[in-house]
């Protein structure tokens, strides 16, 4: 489905506790988008959106429980998503 890609230098400090010598971000989006989304800066960033469609981004925002709050409300603004349709903004089942 995806291409293999690999991690920038720059970026192996959002990836602490994977190898990102061997690590495909490709294979795992759901986790290096949510990586990104929470920690990364304005480079990686554009990293992501280079590395991702913008709809799988969209669905990570949409999906991703692990997301801050406060990211994920930054995000859902960021891409016009409504707040009810993001699961990390919802209240715990």
């Amino acid at each position: 489905m995806y291409h293999k890609c690999v991690i920038p230098q720059h970026l192996h400090s959002l990836f602490w506790d994977v190898n990102p010598d061997t690590f495909n971000p490709a294979a795992h989006p759901d986790y290096s988008i949510a990586r990104v989304l929470e920690f990364g800066d304005e480079r990686a960033i554009g990293w992501m959106r280079e590395a991702f469609p913008e709809a799988e981004i969209k669905r990570v925002i949409r999906t991703e429980r692990r997301l801050s709050r406060k990211s994920a409300n930054f995000w859902a603004l960021v891409y016009k998503i409504s707040s009810d349709e993001v699961a990390a903004l919802q209240p715990t089942p």
